[in-house]
């Protein structure tokens, strides 16, 4: 148990946020990305759409693998790996001259990176380190560490890209995440058991069990949506904007506003899924994000209508993160937290995917994001829907697990 004296609990979170920071954070800049580059190399938008949508998909696929080898052989080589790869994604995005060097560096390299840096693997260490009680509002602040990375790399990415261009400005981009792997030390013996954890199941019977559960197959669903709605956003909301007349500065703005608010949003979501209904506090949050969704594409753009509908879309943006992470934890359990989390997040991915993707491609066949508005508003309408039925009662293995350890 040498390494619990080493991790403690409030020095993981302090760490794990911090990595969540950079991680998250450079991820969130490409959007500004996506203008310069393509104009640069002479590409449609859909080439470098597909490159941050192949990202998503393969940052899903293997995001339950990886967080199987985080359970399995600890957290800490499965960072330090992704961030050296991660790294190593943005350097070849640099040195981009045809549009496989996109599609290897940002899709491939840095899709792998990402499930290897993300969420489900960081915050199964940080909830492992906190009493029931306290779980869903750190799962929160170490949520909110992601958006305090949106709110300060995305602006500092367009700025780079101003001052220095996209090459130099990636190149710098990748230094920065090479930090990540010294401090992936701090996450060694993250795989231990959490105290209130008495589980002997083994993995294929977790599996199982997780897979017949119907709560489980909703909660991907609307993280499946969630990812749509966000990633298509987070990629494609700078260019709606300049393609709507508002400046560079205010598309850039419109997303740090968006990490900057999802601070608040992501440890008021957590604070509130520990004291009332996780699974209505998501329908409330799938619900309100619909609304904004029609205000970006109702409303007339000016700097006040964008200020106003960024920050209100922040509040809701990663609150789904603590919520269906401390969910999925609820009802089955922290010994494989890593795994389900990780295939929840498979779904977003998937979302992320297709946001991603067929915005570029409806963009480029019709001049016109709003159809995509119009989807990811109807699905935020089918995911409030989605999250009423679900049985959101701990397993009843938990219990009996228990009562034998007291019992032994």
């Amino acid at each position: 148990m040498a390494s619990r004296s080493i991790n403690k609990p409030l020095l993981v979170l302090i760490l794990g946020t911090i990595i969540l920071c950079v991680s998250f954070g450079v991820r969130s800049s490409l959007g500004v990305y996506m203008k310069p580059i393509s104009f640069d190399l002479g590409w449609g938008r859909e080439i470098f759409a597909f490159a941050i949508a192949l990202q998503s998909l393969i940052w899903g696929i293997s995001t339950p693998l990886m967080g199987y080898l985080a359970d399995r052989f600890g957290p800490a080589k499965v960072v330090a790996i992704g961030a050296i790869l991660y790294a190593s994604g943005l350097y070849v995005m640099s040195q981009a001259t045809a549009p496989i060097d996109a599609t290897i560096g940002i899709g491939v390299l840095t899709g792998f990176a990402l499930s290897m840096t993300g969420f489900p693997i960081i915050l199964s260490v940080i909830g492992r380190r906190f009493p029931p009680g306290k779980r869903t509002l750190v799962l929160g602040i170490g949520s909110a560490g992601g958006s305090s990375g949106q709110l300060i790399l995305v602006p500092f990415g367009q700025w780079l890209i101003n001052e220095q261009g996209w090459i130099m400005s990636m190149v710098l981009l990748a230094i920065m995440v090479a930090v990540i792997v010294p401090l992936a030390a701090s996450l060694a013996g993250g795989n231990e058991r959490a105290d209130d954890d008495h589980s002997q199941q083994n993995f294929l019977d977790a599996m199982r069990e997780a897979g017949g559960h119907g709560g489980y197959r909703l909660l991907i669903f609307g993280y499946f949506v969630c990812g749509f709605q966000t990633m298509f956003i987070g990629a494609h909301l700078p260019a709606y904007l300049s393609d709507l007349g508002q400046s560079d500065w205010i598309g850039a703005t419109a997303l740090s506003l968006i990490g900057g608010f999802n601070i608040i949003g992501c440890i008021l979501w957590g604070l509130a899924g520990d004291r009332t209904s996780k699974k209505m506090l998501l329908a409330s949050l799938y619900s309100l994000r619909a609304v904004v969704m029609l205000g970006f594409i109702l409303l007339p753009m000016s700097t006040f209508t964008v200020v106003i509908l960024s920050a209100a879309m922040g509040m809701l943006w990663l609150g789904t993160v603590p919520l269906t992470t401390g969910l999925v934890v609820q009802i089955f359990g922290t010994q494989y937290m890593a795994t389900l989390v990780g295939f929840t997040f498979l779904g977003h991915q998937i979302g992320s995917f297709l946001g991603i993707w067929l915005g570029g491609w409806v963009f480029d066949a019709t001049g016109s994001y709003d159809p995509i508005f119009w989807g990811g508003i109807i699905l935020g309408l089918l995911a409030t829907l989605a999250h009423f039925p679900i049985n959101d009662k701990p397993v009843a293995r938990l219990a009996e697990e228990a009562l034998q350890a007291a019992r032994g």
